[in-house]
C-alpha cells in the first residue's frame, strides 16, 4: 500500500498525539481505589512470565512485574477513553516488541494496531491497519514476523512484523467479515482459522483459497474463540454462542462438546495449558470451566457470577491461573483453579459517581460506583483511601449515583432503583421507598340555608423505585431528583411525597437553600422560592445538555453542561456562558467548597481542577490530576476526585498547589 506525503504527515501527527497522550498520564495523582473493575485481556512475556500486561476497555494497559500480584499503570492509547484492548501480544523471540490491538467503543467501525519496539517506552500506530476495528490478533508461533489480524472488514496479514500489510480474505468473499477470533497453525503460518459473527473459515494456503468450516456447528453460531492444539494441529477447539466444539480433522468437521450447561454457552475465550495439552479452560459469561481430558468432561471451577474475558496459565507452573473478568478485576489461583482470590493491588478500573467524607471523621471516605453489580455499590475507607471495604449489603447489586449523609451519620444512597439508608449502627442498607402524597378535595355542603365548601384530605400510597441521580439534605427536609420527578421527605426518609414538576419527570440534580429549591433535567431548570409549593421554569438556552448544578450561597445558580459552564444571578431569567479561565465544553461538575469559600469545577476533557473566588466570574487553573474528572472534593486540605474509569485519585501530600486546608467539603 502506498502512502502519499499528506497521509504520512497525518500519521506522524497521530503518532505524536499518541506519545503525548501516553506521557501525559505518567505523572499523576495517586490512584487509591477501590481496587478491581473490568479487565479485558491478559498477556505475559514468554521470556519472563512474571511480566504480565493487562488491557482495559478504556485504552489503558497496566503492568505486573510479580506474576500478577500487583499492578501499575503502564501506557494509555488515544486521547480519549474509548479504545477496547482485547489483544496484547509479546513477540516470543523479541520480547521488547509488543503489539496491542484496539477497537473503538464510540465508533465501533474503527480502531488501530499499536507496536512498541522498546518494551513499551514508545508506541507507533501501524499505518497499514490504521482505522480498522481489530477484534482478533495472532503472532505465528513458527515465525514471529508473521502477524494476522481479524477486523470487521476482513482478515489481514503482515510478513514483516507489521511494517506492511496485505488482505488475506478476498474483497469479493463478503462473508468473511466481522472477524471475532483468529488462530494460526503453530507449525505452518499459512494455515489460518477465522471465527466470525456467523461461523468459521479456514485457509491452508495463506489466503489464496478459503473454505467454510461449519460441519457439525449450529448454523447461527458466533465464533468467539479458536485454539489449535500446540502439539497436534489437527485438534482444533472453537467456542460459540451455541457451545464449545472440537475438531480432530483440522476443522473439516466438528463435534459439540457436552458437559457445559446451556446458560454458560456464551464462551468468550478458550485457553490451553502450555504444559498439558489435554487441559483446556473455557471462560464463559457464567464462570470458568476446565477439562483435563481434552474436552470429554468439564468441571465448573468458579462462581457462576464471574464473567470471564480472558484466561492466562503460567507456562512454568500450570497451577497458577489468572482470570480477566468483568467487575471483579483479576482473579488468581495457585491451586490449578480449585480456588480463586482477587489479585488487584494497584489496579483500579471503577466508575466512581460520588465521594463523601464522613461528617464525624474525615479520614473515613465513602464512594459510590456503577456498573459493578455485586462487586460494586458503596465502598468505605477508614484511612483516607489506603484500604477499602465493600459496604453494599442490602443494595443487591444496585448502581449508586449519589451519596449523602444526615446529621446523625445516616448514609443516604440514590440508586438505579430507589433510595436506601444505612445507619451508623447497621451493617445492611434498608430501602426508603414509601410514597405518601396528600390530596385536598373541596366539596360543597349545605350548612343551614347556605352552601359552603369543605376541604377534605386523602392520601395516596406508592413505592419510590425510580432511578435517583441526586439527593439534597437541608435542615427540615430531604430532596431527591429522580426519573419520576422531585420527591421530598420531612421525616428523615420515613416517607416521601412529590412527583412530576411542570410536566417534567426525569430529574438529574436538585439543590436547596432555605425556601429556595432548584432542580434540573438534562434540558430544563425549574425553581421554587417557597419550599416547593409552586414552581417556575427558567429561561434556558435550548441547546444545553445539563450534567449538574449548584446553588451558591449568594443565590447564584450555576450549571455544568456538555456545552460548558453557565450561571444565572436573576433566578433563571437570564444566563451567562462562563468562559473566563474555564473550558468552553464538557464541564462535568461545579460545586461550592464551604471551607474554602469558592467554586470548584471539573471536566471530563482535562484533569485540571478549576477554582473561582468571585462567584464564577473568573476562574484559575488549579492542580492537574492527569485524569479526566467527574467531581472533586477537599479532604484535609487536599483534593480528592472521582474519575470516570480509574476510581478515586488523591492529590499528593507534597503537591505545590494544594487545596485550602480546612477539613472536608462535599
Amino acid at each position: 500500500m502506498e502512502w502519499g506525503p499528506s497521509c504520512r504527515k497525518c500519521l506522524t501527527a497521530l503518532v505524536c498525539l499518541l506519545l503525548l497522550s501516553t506521557f501525559s498520564w505518567a505523572a499523576q495523582w495517586t490512584v487509591v481505589g477501590p481496587d478491581g473493575g473490568d479487565v479485558r485481556s491478559l498477556s505475559y512475556d514468554p521470556q519472563n512470565p512474571d511480566r504480565i500486561y493487562l488491557g482495559t476497555s478504556t485504552g489503558t494497559i497496566f503492568l505486573s512485574r510479580d506474576s500478577g500480584h500487583s499492578w501499575a499503570r503502564f501506557a494509555h492509547f488515544g486521547n480519549d477513553d474509548d479504545y477496547v484492548l482485547d489483544h496484547i501480544t509479546v513477540d516470543p523471540r523479541h520480547p521488547e516488541t509488543i503489539y496491542v490491538a484496539a477497537w473503538s467503543v464510540d465508533n465501533q467501525q474503527t480502531g488501530d494496531l499499536f507496536r512498541s519496539r522498546d518494551g513499551g517506552l514508545t508506541w507507533q500506530a501501524l499505518p497499514g491497519m490504521h482505522g480498522k476495528s481489530i477484534r482478533a490478533f495472532a503472532v505465528a508461533a513458527s515465525n514471529s514476523s508473521v502477524l494476522t489480524a481479524g477486523a470487521l472488514d476482513g482478515v489481514f496479514r503482515s510478513r514483516d512484523g507489521g511494517d506492511s500489510w496485505e488482505r488475506m480474505s478476498p474483497v469479493t468473499l463478503t462473508e468473511i467479515r466481522n472477524v471475532e477470533s483468529i488462530a494460526v497453525d503453530p507449525k505452518d503460518p499459512n494455515v489460518v482459522y477465522a471465527g466470525t459473527w456467523h461461523l468459521a473459515w479456514k485457509t491452508a494456503d495463506g489466503g489464496l483459497t478459503w473454505e467454510h468450516i461449519n460441519k457439525g456447528m449450529i448454523e447461527d453460531s458466533d465464533v468467539f474463540s479458536i485454539i489449535v492444539d500446540s502439539t497436534n494441529p489437527s485438534t482444533v477447539f472453537a467456542s460459540a454462542c451455541s457451545g464449545i466444539y472440537k475438531s480432530q480433522t483440522a476443522g473439516e468437521s466438528f463435534q459439540k462438546i457436552q458437559g457445559i450447561p446451556f446458560s454458560a454457552r456464551r464462551t468468550r475465550v478458550l485457553k490451553q495449558d502450555p504444559s498439558d495439552p489435554a487441559t483446556v479452560y473455557a471462560g464463559t459469561t457464567e464462570g470458568l470451566w476446565k477439562t483435563t481430558d481434552g474436552g470429554k468432561s468439564w468441571k465448573h471451577v468458579s462462581s457462576s457470577e464471574v464473567v470471564v474475558n480472558d484466561v492466562q496459565i503460567d507456562p512454568r507452573n500450570s497451577r497458577r491461573v489468572l482470570l480477566a473478568t468483568d467487575r471483579s478485576g483479576v482473579l488468581a489461583s495457585d491451586d490449578g483453579a480449585l480456588t480463586f482470590a482477587p489479585s488487584n493491588h494497584g489496579y483500579t478500573h471503577r466508575y466512581v459517581t460520588s465521594i463523601l467524607a464522613d461528617n464525624k471523621d474525615s479520614n473515613t471516605l465513602y464512594v459510590g460506583v456503577v456498573n459493578d453489580r455485586e462487586y460494586g455499590g458503596v465502598f468505605v475507607s477508614h484511612d483516607g483511601g489506603q484500604h477499602w471495604l465493600q459496604k453494599s449489603m442490602g443494595l443487591d447489586g444496585r448502581d449508586v449515583f449519589t451519596l449523602k449523609q444526615a446529621s446523625d451519620g445516616t448514609l443516604v444512597a440514590g440508586t438505579n432503583k430507589g433510595i436506601f439508608m444505612l445507619t451508623r449502627e447497621s451493617s445492611e442498607w434498608r430501602p426508603s421507598k414509601s410514597i405518601m402524597n396528600e390530596k385536598t378535595t373541596l366539596r360543597t355542603v349545605k350548612k343551614g340555608a347556605k352552601r359552603v365548601s369543605v376541604a377534605s384530605k386523602s392520601y395516596s400510597h406508592g413505592v419510590l423505585d425510580a432511578r435517583v441521580d441526586d439527593i439534597e439534605i437541608v435542615p427540615g427536609r430531604w430532596l431527591a431528583a429522580t426519573t419520576a420527578g422531585i420527591y421530598t421527605s420531612t421525616n428523615q426518609g420515613k416517607s416521601w411525597s412529590g412527583g412530576a414538576i411542570l410536566g417534567k419527570e426525569d430529574f438529574i440534580a436538585v439543590q436547596a437553600s432555605r425556601d429556595t429549591e432548584v432542580a434540573a433535567t438534562r434540558l430544563h431548570v425549574v425553581l421554587s422560592s417557597n419550599g416547593g409549593v409552586s414552581w417556575q421554569q427558567a429561561t434556558l438556552p435550548a441547546y444545553l445538555t445539563i450534567r449538574g448544578l449548584v446553588l451558591a450561597p449568594d443565590g447564584q445558580i450555576l450549571i455544568a453542561a456538555r456545552e460548558g459552564a453557565w450561571s444565572s444571578s436573576d433566578a433563571g431569567a437570564s444566563w451567562q456562558h462562563l468562559f473566563n479561565g474555564l473550558p468552553d465544553k464538557n464541564i462535568s461538575s461545579i460545586a461550592y467548597d464551604e471551607n474554602g469559600k469558592r467554586l470548584l469545577a471539573t471536566s471530563t476533557s482535562t484533569g485540571v481542577v478549576f477554582e473561582s473566588e468571585d462567584s464564577g466570574r473568573s476562574w484559575q487553573r488549579g492542580p492537574d490530576s492527569g485524569y479526566p474528572l467527574r467531581r472533586v472534593t477537599v479532604v484535609h486540605g487536599h483534593f480528592v476526585a472521582a474519575t470516570p474509569f480509574d476510581g478515586v485519585v488523591i492529590q499528593p501530600e507534597n503537591a505545590t498547589q494544594s487545596a485550602a486546608i480546612g477539613g472536608a467539603s462535599n
